[in-house]
């Protein structure tokens, strides 16, 4: 992906905790902006956003997984899991998605204006991907697409991934950053091997998605940004 693409290797996020990034992923605005200061603020935008923008231009739009924009007003997390209506998918016609769960082998999920909630199968990346996949395939001969794959790792709790990549790093060395201190070190290295099994199971759902483009013919004619909300200290 990175020999076909720009890397933009000092993009940083402008509020690094996932609400107030991700709001401006949306609406193109600083957190100062669009409202959301820290995280499960609901978000209120007071523009076009980026569902709105594409489905304007004739795009046929997407949302899988992690929203975390609705918020939680009672201050305790408390609309994590609730259902979110549709004039809160702003623009977003297909839809798979869940406020925030961390609890990525039993996931929920709802779809489009239904209120029941339903389950990822599975690890809910892979499940997702399949997913993604799926829509992609259906759209490539019709109208353009605009899709989100909004995936919840690498995120804690860290040894959750499936077992094909913990065995991966089970036994490899571990560096550190400088700035992690010695007595933090063992929680640091099972950290990070968690951390890193979330990762590499991304980057084969990653592969999936580009074969997926190459085998409907769409690749040519699709910009894919692989991106993020934040990434973690590490005890750092």
């Amino acid at each position: 992906l990175e020999k076909q693409s720009v890397n933009f290797t000092n993009a940083i996020s402008g509020c690094p905790v996932c609400c107030p990034q991700r709001g401006s992923l949306l609406t193109g605005q600083y957190p100062l902006t669009h409202g959301v200061i820290v995280n499960d603020v609901e978000l209120t935008p007071n523009g076009p956003t980026l569902g709105e923008t594409f489905r304007k231009s004739g795009y046929s739009t997407g949302y899988i997984g992690k929203w975390h924009v609705y918020g939680s007003p009672d201050g305790h997390y408390g609309r994590r899991l609730s259902f979110i209506p549709p004039e809160k998918h702003f623009g977003f016609d297909y839809w798979k998605a869940c406020e925030c769960s961390h609890d990525y082998n039993h996931s929920l999920y709802y779809e489009g204006t239904d209120p029941t909630p339903k389950y990822w199968p599975g690890y809910d990346a892979i499940a997702q991907t399949d997913d993604a996949c799926q829509f992609i395939e259906r759209h490539t001969s019709a109208e353009p697409f605009m899709l989100v794959l909004s995936l919840g790792p690498p995120h804690f709790p860290y040894a959750t991934a499936p077992e094909r990549y913990q065995a991966m790093y089970r036994n490899r060395e571990i560096q550190f950053r400088p700035n992690v201190p010695p007595d933090m070190r063992k929680t640091a290295s099972d950290d990070l091997r968690g951390y890193y099994a979330h990762m590499a199971a991304l980057d084969d759902c990653m592969d999936r998605l580009l074969k997926t483009l190459d085998r409907s013919h769409a690749a040519d004619d699709t910009i894919v940004i692989f991106t993020s909300d934040h990434g973690d200290m590490m005890l750092s």
